[in-house]
């Protein structure tokens, strides 16, 4: 069985993440987000896009690899753009191969524990209403609290904004839960 780590993105992870950047896309949005979008979506685009983001702060972006190096998922975060939170994961994705198998969550914590470092106190989360990937963040205790209308691809569509008020308290909470012996 693969031990999957949780790590710091590297300069040269940037194209293995555009690469499943664009097949989440594809997989997550189909039949959400127009068809022509989705096929014209460029791993080569997002590549020079995540490189930049990655040369910034490399904090900001964590990956799960497995024993190989393959990259299984990623995410990103930061300062709240809209500031009515103090952070903002802006991006968490997971192969479909390899979701429901804990990787979401655990990048997630890791996002969290990075925002909680730079002094980021509670965080949001934006997610297409329509895509059912959404109840994840519910599961994992984020309340909806925001609506907002985003342009994607030229299409208008719907978005919800999961929150957590307390990252600390959270991080303490999920710490403790992981601690605990299964049934």
């Amino acid at each position: 069985m693969d031990e999957i780590t949780i790590r710091t993105a590297r300069p040269g992870d940037a194209r293995r993440i555009a690469r499943l950047d664009v097949e989440t896309w594809r997989a997550a949005y189909a039949g959400i987000l127009a068809t022509p979008f989705l096929v014209g979506l460029s791993a080569q685009r997002r590549e020079l896009g995540w490189r930049t983001v990655i040369e910034r702060e490399p904090r900001d972006v964590r990956v799960a690899v497995d024993n190989d190096g393959n990259i299984l998922g990623f995410g990103s975060c930061g300062r709240c753009r809209d500031g009515k939170f103090a952070g903002e994961v802006y991006t968490l994705y997971v192969a479909s191969d390899w979701q429901n198998q804990g990787i979401g969550r655990r990048l997630l914590l890791a996002l969290f524990e990075r925002l909680v470092d730079q002094a980021c106190g509670s965080a949001i989360i934006w997610v297409l209403r329509d895509n059912p990937g959404r109840f994840f963040y519910q599961r994992l205790g984020g309340s909806e609290v925001q609506h907002r209308i985003f342009t994607v691809g030229g299409k208008r569509i719907a978005a919800a904004g999961y929150a957590w008020p307390d990252l600390r308290r959270f991080l303490g909470t999920a710490a403790r839960a992981a601690d605990q012996p299964e049934p």
